[in-house]
């Protein structure tokens, strides 16, 4: 048509009309990281008379590395000091008030039943972690599954290793009152123990669960033994971390000269006997402890055995 341009054709393309530029590709799109939510480990403190304590645990754990994914979870067994109010001193702290003191072992299943995070460390009120003493627990734990329960390295307030570890007592050790310790050297990087005290303990929830939780025929004591021997029959491990470490401070026990948590001190290993050596085991030790009681003509510790007196009942409390 007149007045019409014809467009001009590339000498190179065969007399074609060159093709449409293609438009670019997008960038690739790099997937959103999530953030993690709630939190990574719940620390578990019972506590029973021991504000002081409690308060410099508590500061500790406040100045921790990841702070913010760490939930802290105090039981406090009844205590009739300022334990129980501390939560308006730290208030992202939540406390479990119980009317009474029921034991720790019922304190721990408390505990383990309101915690969020599947890591659960077990802490006295003694004991002062360092600033990167859970973090770094539960770097250790996470990655291996096989590990059931790590632990830091405990010094006193001198600076040396105190004892936190030890072999699964046989009925003569509990007879000889006294258990065998655990060598552990300070400059391993890593040691395996039978079994080690809730005094600074981080175990997989999952299988505290798995073993329908403590056993709560075990009072005030040796719920953590039990807890060792399940693990260990389910070929799991305890490790001891030595450089990861926390002080124990020697803070007076607060029931100390309670005849019921003596009672229960006994009734306890022989609970332990009779569920892992038979009952005649555990009938043994009980029926001994009862007789030396009496001999010693001690009645009242003689009354206790005798009727299975133990931390929570209500004769004993």
């Amino acid at each position: 048509m007149p007045g019409q341009r014809t467009p001009k054709k590339d000498p190179h393309s065969g007399g074609k009309s060159p093709a449409p530029a293609a438009e670019p590709s997008p960038a690739p799109q790099t997937p959103a990281v999530e953030e993690p939510t709630g939190p990574r480990v719940s620390v578990v403190l019972v506590a029973y008379n021991q504000a002081g304590a409690l308060r410099r645990a508590i500061q500790a754990l406040e100045g921790s590395k990841e702070r913010e994914r760490l939930e802290i979870l105090v039981v406090d067994c009844g205590s009739r000091d300022e334990s129980p109010n501390l939560d308006t001193e730290f208030p992202a702290v939540q406390i479990l008030r119980l009317p009474q003191h029921f034991g720790a072992t019922r304190a721990m299943n408390i505990a383990t039943r309101t915690a969020k995070a599947e890591l659960l460390f077990f802490l006295s009120p003694d004991v002062e972690v360092f600033p990167d003493t859970v973090a770094k627990l539960a770097d250790r734990i996470e990655p291996d599954q096989n590990l059931a329960a790590v632990c830091p390295l405990l010094l006193d307030e001198t600076g040396e290793p105190t004892e936190q570890a030890w072999s699964i007592p046989t009925k003569a050790d509990f007879g000889a009152g006294r258990l065998r310790p655990a060598a552990i050297d300070p400059a391993q990087e890593s040691a395996p123990v039978e079994y080690a005290s809730r005094e600074a303990l981080m175990v997989r929830k999952q299988l505290v669960r798995g073993m329908n939780y403590f056993d709560e025929r075990f009072g005030e004591y040796w719920a953590d033994l039990d807890l060792a021997m399940q693990l260990r029959r389910a070929g799991k491990k305890i490790i001891v971390h030595p450089q990861i470490r926390a002080t124990m401070h020697a803070g007076e026990d607060p029931l100390a000269g309670d005849p019921v948590a003596s009672s229960d001190f006994v009734l306890g290993a022989a609970e332990f006997l009779g569920k892992y050596e038979g009952f005649w085991a555990g009938f043994a030790f009980r029926f001994g402890a009862i007789l030396k009681a009496l001999f010693a003509f001690d009645f009242k510790r003689f009354g206790l055995l005798a009727s299975g007196e133990k931390m929570g009942s209500q004769a004993g409390r």
